[in-house]
C-alpha cells in the first residue's frame, strides 16, 4: 500500500509527535510512506530515519498553483493520499482530478462545515474526498448531516502513548509564584470566546483558598482576564503565562487539568496529555470530550457554560488529594488501553485497506 500524507510540521516535535507516530507506524506495518510537510521541521529526521520519504513542501493557500503540481506528480505513484488540514485538501482535491488514486481528509474538530456553505465544497465536501477521518465520534455525527454518502465519515481516534510524556519534568512551582502546599489548576488553551476562559474564572469565585488557577495559552495574559480574576479569584493566585512553546512542563506540574470549552472541540491534545501525565482533568460536554474522559473515574464532565457545576469540581478535586491521585492513574490507563496509537495505526490501515478494496 502506498501512502501520500500532506500535513504541516511547523510546531514543536511534542506537538507533532502523534500525527507523525502514525505514519512512522503505517511505514513500520508495511505501508510505503511519503509525506509533504517542510523538510525542516522537528520530526522530517525522525521519520526519515523510519523508513519514510519526506518531500518538502508549503502551501501558500487554499488554490496554490506550485502545490498542486507538486501534489499532482506524487499522487502518480501512490494509492492513498491522506491530507490533514484545509490547505492540503482543497489543493489535493484539484490535484486527484483524473487520478485513482483514493483521497482521504482529517477532520478535527466539530462544527463549522455546512454543505449550504459553497467553500465546504473546497475540502471535505468535495465529491473527490472518499473518506473523512474524525478524530471522535461526535466530531463524525456533527459531519454526518451535512453528506450526501454519511458513510464517507469514519471514526479513528488520534492516540498516544503515556511512554511519550514519562520523563518531563514539572516546572518548578517556586518560578510561578505559587505555593508549594497550593493546590495548582492548569487550564492550557488559546484565549478565543469558544474556550470558555472567562467561565472558568467567573465559576471560581468561591473556589478553596489554596487554589491557584494557571492559564497558558496565547492570548491568556490579557489585562481582561486580569480584571476578571480581581473579582473572584483574586490575581494573587492567577498566573497567566500567555504562550508558551512548551507546555507539557506545565502539565506536569499540575495538580488538576481543566478545559472550559464551551463549543467545537474534537479529541484535545492537551486534555489527553494531562490524562497520560496522570493529572485528573475537569472538562465541559463539548465534542469528544465525553467519549475521551470517563465522568467520576478519570475525571469530572459538567455542561458547557455551567458556572456553579464547574465550580463545584474543582472544589471536589481540590479538597480531595487521594480522589485527585485514584482519577490521575485511571488516567493515565485509559490513555494506554482505549486512546493509544496502535490502535489508531491499525484503524487507520483498515480505513484504507478498505477502500483499496473497493469497500466503500
Amino acid at each position: 500500500m502506498r501512502i501520500l500524507c500532506i500535513t504541516s510540521q511547523r510546531a514543536s516535535l511534542t506537538n507533532v509527535r502523534p500525527e507523525a507516530e502514525i505514519f512512522i507506524g503505517l511505514q513500520a506495518r508495511g505501508c510505503d510512506v511519503t509525506v509533504m510537510t517542510e523538510a525542516d521541521s522537528d520530526y522530517a529526521p525522525i521519520m526519515r530515519e523510519a523508513g519514510i520519504t519526506v518531500v518538502d513542501f508549503h502551501t501558500q493557500g487554499k488554490f496554490d498553483r506550485a502545490a498542486i503540481s507538486s501534489i499532482r506528480t506524487q499522487l502518480t505513484s501512490h494509492d492513498i493520499v491522506y491530507a490533514f488540514n484545509n490547505n492540503a485538501i482543497a489543493n489535493t482535491v484539484r490535484a486527484a482530478r483524473g487520478s485513482a488514486v483514493k483521497v482521504v481528509t482529517y477532520r478535527g474538530q466539530t462544527g463549522n462545515i455546512s454543505r449550504w456553505d459553497p467553500f465546504a465544497y473546497l475540502t471535505h465536501l468535495h465529491p473527490r474526498v472518499d473518506r473523512i477521518i474524525c478524530v471522535a465520534d461526535a466530531v463524525r455525527r456533527s459531519l454526518v448531516p451535512q453528506l450526501r454518502n454519511p458513510d464517507k465519515a469514519v471514526t479513528v481516534y488520534k492516540g498516544h502513548n503515556p511512554d511519550w510524556y514519562a520523563d518531563i519534568e514539572p516546572v518548578q512551582r517556586a518560578a510561578l509564584g505559587i505555593p508549594a502546599d497550593a493546590v495548582a489548576l492548569v487550564c492550557v488553551s488559546n484565549y478565543r470566546p469558544r474556550k470558555g476562559i472567562e467561565y472558568l474564572l467567573e465559576s471560581l469565585a468561591d473556589a478553596p483558598p489554596d487554589l491557584h488557577l494557571v492559564l497558558a495559552g496565547a492570548g491568556t495574559d490579557a489585562d481582561k482576564l486580569q480584571q476578571l480574576a480581581a473579582k473572584t479569584i483574586g490575581t494573587e493566585r492567577l498566573h497567566a503565562l500567555g504562550y508558551l512553546e512548551d507546555v507539557l512542563p506545565l502539565t506536569r506540574s499540575a495538580d488538576i487539568a481543566v478545559l472550559p470549552a464551551l463549543r467545537r472541540e474534537g479529541l484535545p491534545k492537551t486534555v489527553i496529555e494531562a490524562m497520560a501525565c496522570a493529572r485528573p482533568v475537569i472538562v465541559t460536554d463539548t465534542g469528544g470530550n465525553a467519549e475521551l474522559v470517563a465522568d467520576g473515574e478519570t475525571g469530572i464532565v459538567v455542561a458547557p457554560g455551567d458556572r456553579s457545576a464547574m465550580g463545584a469540581a474543582v472544589s471536589r478535586l481540590a479538597s480531595d488529594a487521594s480522589l485527585r491521585e485514584r482519577m490521575g492513574a485511571a488516567g493515565r490507563e485509559r490513555i494506554a488501553r482505549h486512546f493509544n496509537v496502535g490502535q489508531t495505526i491499525e484503524q487507520t490501515y483498515a480505513v484504507f485497506s478498505s477502500l483499496l478494496e473497493n469497500k466503500g
